[in-house]
């Protein structure tokens, strides 16, 4: 897959911001958490997980700790129980102890507001960091998932491998006025129309710019 030319990006995004609802009133931070760290620690809970198991352990495990030196004084069995719903319980209670480990030492226990002081600390990666700065910050930045990385390539608004990188092509190619509500039309589209299986294309408001669908008609 190629790009859709540079002139193409800022209608492809209008035409998004037109047709989808974008940011509502009660969208909250990762998972609805309420501070910047239970965002970073449900995020890392999310990872291979369905939102029901990741809501889930995120529950049960800030009913026992909330706070970074308040989930230290956990073992690591009693975290990884609490987390067990949303699968892979024991790496990531590896990483939930020592991301707190981390933030308490180089941060005091405060979670640092820029991508390069997030992704810096264990287990947190671009995707994470970006959500993080988007909800909990109001950063304007959009966070990649699978849905955004699917719909980015296959319209040509990217052309990129990894959710990593097609959050870096974003950054440069969207034009500045989509990037703080960017994530939420590119993940409504994703699950209404552009969906993985079967997309709606009878129904896509960007069909003339897509380079998948192009693609396909031509077979």
């Amino acid at each position: 897959m190629a790009l859709i030319p540079e002139a193409e990006v800022a209608t492809v995004f209008r035409r998004l911001a037109d047709a989808m609802p974008g940011r509502t009133l009660d969208a909250k931070g990762p998972k609805g958490q309420p501070d910047a760290f239970r965002s970073c620690i449900s995020c890392m809970l999310s990872a291979q997980s369905l939102d029901r198991n990741t809501a889930a352990a995120a529950r049960a495990l800030f009913a026992l700790a909330a706070t970074p030196e308040a989930m230290l004084r956990r073992d690591d069995a009693a975290i990884a129980d609490a987390i067990r719903p949303c699968g892979l319980y024991n790496m990531k209670t590896r990483n939930i102890r020592a991301f707190c480990a981390a933030l308490l030492d180089r941060h005091s226990g405060t979670v640092p507001d820029t991508r390069a002081g997030l992704m810096a600390l264990p287990g947190i990666g671009r995707k994470c960091a970006d959500i993080v700065l988007s909800f909990t910050f109001g950063r304007a930045v959009i966070a990649v998932d699978t849905h955004v990385h699917r719909v980015c390539n296959r319209i040509g608004l990217t052309d990129a491998k990894t959710a990593d990188r097609t959050a870096a092509e974003l950054e440069e190619r969207a034009p500045d006025w989509a990037m703080q509500d960017g994530h939420f039309w590119l993940i409504q589209f994703g699950k209404r129309i552009c969906r993985a299986r079967s997309p709606l294309c009878e129904r896509c408001p960007v069909v003339n710019h897509c380079l998948w669908y192009e693609a396909s008609r031509a077979h």
